[in-house]
């Protein structure tokens, strides 16, 4: 008798065991599994990046001992600025950038870091020519655009002592005034301590972005290297003095956080580029940092992430005098989005407005 109501009552326990089980294992999995996340940085490309990082920090690390001369018999060499061109596509507006150098060779240098996969069918204009860094892939919702950034920086500090200012631009960007106001913008300013320039950086601690996109790469990812009350934004777009670039090009701690890739789910708030350099920046150096960025973007009437493009229609004297506008101590120097086709018209007025204050 005991012999049967077991053998009958197996079959119903197993089958209340099956039942029980099946929500576990939905409940229990996704938090076992890895979440989903979008691609991360190549291992050869990070592994290449640091090797020339290290000999970045090296390089100016033996420059910087070096012994001071008599100041007498050895004038300091004039400081420089680096320009430095992020871009996926051809640089259209090189012509309008030729005026805009043009008699001051001696006070920048050009460095140009174009995606590999990018097809530039216009030719080179003189100044650009042999100025493009060893390259790697970018994309956007990924920490790839930092790391371009910052091996334009670190090739900058490589290739010349003199460069003390790094101003990171787009394809997509003009110069708003002659280059000599921008040059003496970037010297006159020794707000920061010790009198010391100013790197010249969006650094924003309310904004409505913030809290998605600290969460974008899981709930507790961040920490403790970056608490969520000094999570910082801001543009992409800057001017950091010689020091700045070298603790960009120095730094790992944050560096191991913000290369991690977002969650998929997550990736309409993924914009390390835009968090990465302010949060940085503020948490080591905040004095030294104006908070504000000299180049003007339209955010008015975004998409997807995207800025306003302005259309040659858009083009005119009015419009560059509006976007110099600035509430800061300094004008803006740079502005973007253009299109391509705005060229025609900018090069129409570079002499008698841009190029002229």
């Amino acid at each position: 008798m005991t012999l049967s109501v077991t053998t009958h009552a197996s079959p119903l326990v197993l089958s209340l065991l099956l039942l029980v089980s099946i929500p576990a294992v939905f409940l229990l999995v996704p938090r076992l599994l890895p979440p989903k996340t979008l691609p991360a940085i190549p291992d050869a490309d990070e592994s290449d990046d640091l090797a020339l990082f290290r000999r970045a920090i090296l390089s100016s690390s033996s420059s910087s001992a070096k012994p001071a001369t008599n100041s007498f018999f050895h004038r300091r060499p004039t400081p420089k600025v680096a320009f430095l061109f992020l871009t996926n596509s051809d640089i259209v507006f090189s012509p309008l950038w030729e005026k805009y150098f043009h008699g001051h060779r001696q006070l920048f240098n050009i460095y140009v870091h174009a995606d590999p996969s990018s097809v530039l069918e216009l030719p080179l204009t003189p100044t650009f020519r042999g100025r493009f860094v060893p390259a790697k892939a970018t994309q956007r919702a990924s920490p790839t655009l930092i790391s371009a950034a910052r091996r334009l920086l670190a090739t900058a500090l490589l290739d010349d002592p003199s460069n003390q200012f790094f101003a990171l631009l787009s394809q997509s960007c003009i110069p708003l005034h002659p280059f000599p106001t921008m040059y003496n913008a970037l010297l006159s300013d020794n707000a920061g301590p010790h009198g010391r320039h100013r790197s010249f950086i969006e650094i924003k601690d309310k904004d409505w972005v913030l809290h998605d996109r600290y969460y974008a790469r899981g709930d507790e990812v961040m920490l403790p290297e970056v608490p969520y009350d000094r999570f910082r934004s801001g543009s992409q777009f800057f001017v950091l003095t010689r020091r700045h670039a070298i603790l960009v090009v120095r730094d790992m701690r944050l560096w191991k956080k913000f290369k991690l890739p977002c969650l998929i789910e997550r990736k309409d708030s993924c914009y390390p580029e835009e968090h990465y350099f302010p949060t940085l920046l503020d948490m080591q150096d905040p004095d030294g940092c104006t908070k504000y960025s000299l180049t003007r973007v339209n955010w008015t009437d975004q998409v997807e992430g995207h800025p306003h493009t302005y259309r040659p229609g858009e083009v005119s004297a009015r419009l560059i005098r509006e976007l110099r506008k600035s509430n800061a101590t300094y004008s803006y120097m740079f502005a973007r989005k253009f299109a391509p086709e705005c060229l025609e018209p900018l090069m129409e007025i570079a002499d008698s407005v841009i190029l002229r204050d």
